[in-house]
């Protein structure tokens, strides 16, 4: 919208635009306030129970490494009665691999990382002598070990918990050990896969290297995780909540706990979008229930900026038509209810009065001679105009003051115009109520008789004439005017013709000796 169309807009209209986008406005504020509000609400609220699943399955965990370490504790105690025995060993570590299902598989191994039993048996790892860094480290440290995660002697990624033996006078003789397959089913992954969920929720396990002990999914177990701020704090040993980016560029909203068992990190996350989705659906139901108070409301303002700007409207209307003389009528019929409109209308009606007045008086003074107070030539055009119009017909005084340039050389201008003022007064004084009489130069005029022949004209003429000689006009003395006398329409003259024909005779009457009226010959004799 440019400016020129901006001040060409009526009141009702900028009213109702400025409401409209005040409604707008509003509106979209409170949406946007309500959306944040319950955004950021929606995104602690998920944060708080991802931290919390984290936590809670971070102690699950711990309580199931507890449990398979009570389980490989037990079995060392017993192991430890007998352990020069192949057959015992081997029924031992079936029983083990058999009674849950909490290991992928069992060893026992000595003190040189030899295997001297494990299930299943299809692994064929008795006999052999290991030296990956579970068995190692069990060995090296004779005490109860959950490793980090390795590769086997057979490729599998797995974690190595074990549990030393000893015999009665607790000397070492080795450890028994269960093993967790990380890219096989277990109980480890789906008591961690519980969590997963089809709105893109899910939880993964990191180790102190940052490599996915689990994940959904299970091409990514045992790839390193980079650049992810949750994981730098969870294997630190801090437990919290925080929005992050994963390595897929999703926004996601993490909570996350360490396991004390082993270090390990457990995070618990889902998509940011998929948090907000209901959010979304919400809003959009919250403005379309809005909507019908909404359209309500601008109608009602619609409504009431309408009769606001209806006397104002009004008003101005008229302020385009001040110069008619119905616009003060028509403003007076304005209903102007409030104060601003009351005001303006009464201003404007105290304008128009004065405007009308000072119309009337310029419309005066341009067809009134300023000296005499007579009509001038404009005035006599119009009349003439209108009464050819209107075919009517009329008898035409030419007057004129005789010697008047020897009234000015001798007493002045100033006398002059007092002379030409008396003369005024008494053409007025001897024409008839409907003449017309006009100053058209220095000392001449002309008076119009409508509906009047040359002898009614005659008569008028002679009563001036006299009336003039006998006025007192000192310090001049002996005043007289010389008339000539035509008449419209005489014999077919033009109206031009006619005052023409009404100078000649004046001048004519001047050649004859002046202070006397001469008579057009071409005028029609009949009387009107």
């Amino acid at each position: 919208m440019n400016l020129k169309s901006i001040a060409k807009m009526d009141l009702g209209r900028l009213i109702l635009a400025l409401t409209i986008a005040s409604v707008l406005v509003s509106l979209a504020n409170a949406l946007h306030a309500s959306y944040q509000v319950q955004r950021q609400q929606l995104i602690d609220a998920e944060l708080k129970s991802n931290h919390a699943y984290a936590a809670k399955m971070a102690a699950s965990t711990d309580d199931f490494f507890d449990e398979v370490m009570q389980q490989l504790g037990y079995a060392a105690q017993i192991i430890g009665t007998d352990f020069d025995n192949p057959r015992f060993l081997a029924a031992e570590s079936e029983r083990l691999f058999l009674q849950t299902d909490s290991f992928n598989s069992i060893a026992i191994i000595d003190s040189h990382n030899q295997v001297l039993a494990s299930s299943p048996q299809s692994l064929k790892l008795v006999g052999r002598q290991l030296n990956t860094p579970g068995p190692v480290e069990a060995n090296a440290r004779r005490k109860p070990v959950i490793s980090q995660p390795f590769l086997s002697a057979v490729g599998n990624l797995l974690v190595f918990i074990s549990q030393p033996v000893v015999d009665a006078q607790g000397n070492y003789l080795g450890a028994v050990a269960g093993t967790i397959y990380l890219k096989h089913e277990n109980f480890l992954s789906r008591l961690l896969a519980s969590h997963y969920s089809q709105d893109g929720t899910y939880l993964y396990v990191v180790d102190q290297q940052r490599r996915l002990i689990y994940h959904p999914d299970n091409e990514r177990v045992g790839t390193a995780v980079k650049g992810n701020a949750a994981i730098e704090e969870v294997i630190d040993g801090i437990s919290g909540r925080m929005q992050v980016v994963n390595s897929q560029g999703i926004a996601m909203l993490a909570g996350y706990a360490t396991i004390p068992a082993t270090g390990w990190g457990v995070v618990s996350q889902r998509p940011l979008q998929a948090t907000l989705a209901a959010l979304d659906a919400l809003m959009l139901r919250v403005l379309l229930a809005s909507l019908p108070l909404a359209l309500a409301s601008l109608l009602f303002i619609w409504w009431c900026a309408c009769r606001i700007a209806r006397p104002l409207q009004q008003l101005a209307s008229g302020a385009r038509a001040m110069d008619d003389p119905a616009t003060a009528e028509e403003i007076q019929r304005v209903k102007s209810w409030y104060y601003e409109s009351a005001e303006l209308k009464k201003a404007m009606l105290l304008g128009i009065g004065l405007l009308q007045k000072n119309i009337t008086r310029l419309r005066q003074d341009a067809h009134t001679d300023p000296l005499t107070g007579l009509g001038n030539r404009r005035a006599l055009e119009q009349t003439l105009q209108s009464w050819e119009r209107e075919q009517t017909p009329f008898t035409v005084m030419s007057v004129d003051v005789d010697f008047f340039k020897r009234v000015n050389d001798t007493h002045g201008h100033h006398v002059g115009d007092g002379v030409l003022r008396q003369l005024a007064q008494h053409i007025r004084e001897c024409a008839r109520e409907d003449d017309v009489f006009c100053r058209v130069g220095g000392e001449e005029f002309l008076v119009l008789l409508p509906r009047t022949g040359p002898q009614v004209a005659l008569r008028v003429a002679e009563r001036l004439r006299q009336q003039v000689e006998r006025a007192d006009m000192s310090p001049v003395p002996g005043v007289t005017v010389s008339i000539g006398i035509a008449h419209w329409p005489g014999r077919g003259a033009k109206m031009a013709e006619v005052l023409q024909r009404a100078d000649e005779m004046l001048y004519q009457a001047k050649r004859e000796g002046r202070n006397r009226i001469e008579v057009d010959a071409l005028a029609a004799p009949s009387e009107s």
